[in-house]
C-alpha cells in the first residue's frame, strides 16, 4: 500500500493511538476536504449545482453497491442510520400471532430492541444463546421453526467480534423462505461481502465505524423480492417514480429501493461518505481485509503472550474480525480503560473486557505500544 496515501489521509495524531473503530471513526483527509468543499459552496452560491450534488449522490449509491456486490444501485437506499433501515424491515412485513424472529444473545440493541417491540404484535423474540457453542449458526438454526418469519443477525458481533457464517445461515433461510436480515455495521469497510452469495434479503450499516464516514447515512440494501413485500409508512416527495415532477397529480412508488427515502436526502452526508467510500474502493476491500485479519492475528498473539492479560474473542481464523476484546486479570476494566485514556489509548469498554479495533491503516508498532500499555499500567 501506498505510504504517501496513508499519511496524506491519515496525518499524525499527536500521540493518539485510535482503537475504536467499531465505535465512531476519524474521518480520512478527503473526507474532511469534501465536505469543506461543500460548505464553501453553499456560502458562496447556494444549491444553484444541485444537479452536480444529485450526481454525487448517484455515485454513492454505485460504490456501496461495489462495496456489497449488489446487483444494481437501485437496489439500495441511503437511510439515517441502521435502526431506521431495520425498523423499515420490522414494520414492512405483515406479522401474525404465533411468528417467532430468530437472533443471537449478543445483538446490538439496534437490532434487538426494534424485534422486542414486535411482542405487541404476538411476535417472539428467540435469542440464541452463541457463546456457549462452537457452533453458533447450529444454535441460530435449531430455533427456527414452521413459525419463523425472519432471522436477524450482524455480520460481526460489537463486544466480542464474533463473525458469522452468513452464507450458511442465507442458505438455510432462503430453502425455507425466512428472511434473513443482517445488521452489517460491523463488517462493511473491513470485510468483504457479497449478498448474492450469501443470500441476504436486507443488509443495514451506518457509515460510521468502518466506512470512515459520518454519522447519520445509512446503507440499506434490499433484495427485490423482499423489497415488494414490504410495507410502507412513510411517504413523501422523494419516494415516488417521478420525483422530479412536482406538478403531476398522480404518483407511484418507486421501483427501486428510494421508496423508503420518503424526503430530502442528507447531502453533507452523502458527500462525505462518497469521499470515505471511494478511499475504500481506491485501497480495495480485499486489501483492507488482509491488513485488518493480519493486525487481528497480531493482537491475538500479542495477548496470548501476555501472562497478565486473557483474550475473550475468538481465536479462530473464520471468526476473525477487526475486534479484539480482553481483559486484565489483576485490574477492574473501568479502570484499565480509564488509564488506557489517559496515556492515549482511545478504544472502549465492551463484552466484560477492554476492545480494540484498529483499521487499515493503524501502524502496527501503536497496536503493539497499546497492548504494552495495557499489560503494564
Amino acid at each position: 500500500m501506498r505510504e504517501d496515501l496513508l499519511r496524506r489521509e491519515f496525518p499524525d495524531r499527536g500521540g493518539l493511538i485510535y482503537l475504536n473503530h467499531a465505535g465512531v471513526s476519524p474521518w480520512p483527509a478527503r473526507t474532511a476536504a469534501a465536505v469543506k468543499r461543500f460548505a464553501d459552496e453553499n456560502v458562496a452560491k447556494g444549491p444553484i449545482h444541485y444537479d452536480r450534488w444529485n450526481r454525487v449522490e448517484a455515485e454513492l449509491r454505485e460504490r456501496l453497491r461495489n462495496l456489497i456486490n449488489a446487483p444494481s444501485p437501485d437496489d439500495i437506499a441511503l437511510l439515517k442510520n441502521t435502526s431506521e433501515a431495520l425498523s423499515v424491515v420490522a414494520y414492512g412485513l405483515a406479522w401474525r400471532s404465533g411468528d417467532n424472529v430468530v437472533t443471537t444473545d449478543q445483538e446490538f440493541p439496534s437490532n434487538r430492541i426494534v424485534w422486542e417491540s414486535l411482542g405487541t404484535r404476538g411476535v417472539e423474540l428467540r435469542r440464541a444463546a452463541i457463546g456457549l457453542t462452537d457452533d453458533p449458526e447450529a444454535a441460530l438454526l435449531s430455533l427456527c421453526d414452521r413459525h419463523t418469519r425472519l432471522l436477524t443477525v450482524s455480520s460481526v458481533q460489537y463486544a466480542t467480534g464474533l463473525r458469522l457464517d452468513l452464507e450458511r445461515l442465507g442458505r438455510f433461510c432462503r430453502q425455507r423462505d425466512i428472511v434473513f436480515c443482517i445488521d452489517a455495521i460491523q463488517s462493511l469497510g473491513a470485510l468483504r461481502m457479497d449478498v448474492g452469495a450469501i443470500h441476504a434479503d436486507a443488509v443495514a450499516a451506518d457509515g460510521h465505524k468502518w466506512m470512515l464516514g459520518p454519522e447519520g447515512v445509512a446503507l440499506f440494501y434490499t433484495r427485490p423480492e423482499l423489497r415488494d413485500r414490504l410495507q410502507l409508512h412513510q411517504y413523501g416527495w422523494h419516494m415516488v417514480e417521478a420525483a422530479g415532477d412536482y406538478d403531476r397529480s398522480s404518483w407511484s412508488i418507486a421501483r427501486g429501493a428510494r421508496r423508503f427515502e420518503c424526503g430530502s436526502p442528507n447531502m453533507l452526508g452523502i458527500h462525505a461518505l462518497n469521499a470515505s467510500v471511494a478511499l475504500l474502493l481506491e485501497i480495495g476491500i480485499s486489501e483492507i481485509e488482509r491488513i485488518i485479519l493480519s493486525n487481528t492475528e497480531h493482537l491475538n498473539d500479542l495477548i496470548r503472550r501476555s501472562a497478565n492479560l486473557e483474550l475473550l474473542s475468538s481465536m479462530e481464523g473464520d471468526r476473525l474480525s477487526g475486534i479484539v476484546t480482553f481483559r486484565r486479570s489483576d485490574r477492574d476494566n473501568e479502570e484499565l480503560f480509564r488509564d488506557l485514556r489517559e496515556r492515549g489509548v482511545y478504544c472502549a469498554v465492551r463484552g466484560g473486557g477492554i476492545r480494540f479495533s484498529p483499521h487499515f491503516y493503524t501502524p502496527r508498532d501503536e497496536i503493539e505500544h497499546a497492548i504494552d500499555i495495557a499489560r503494564s499500567v
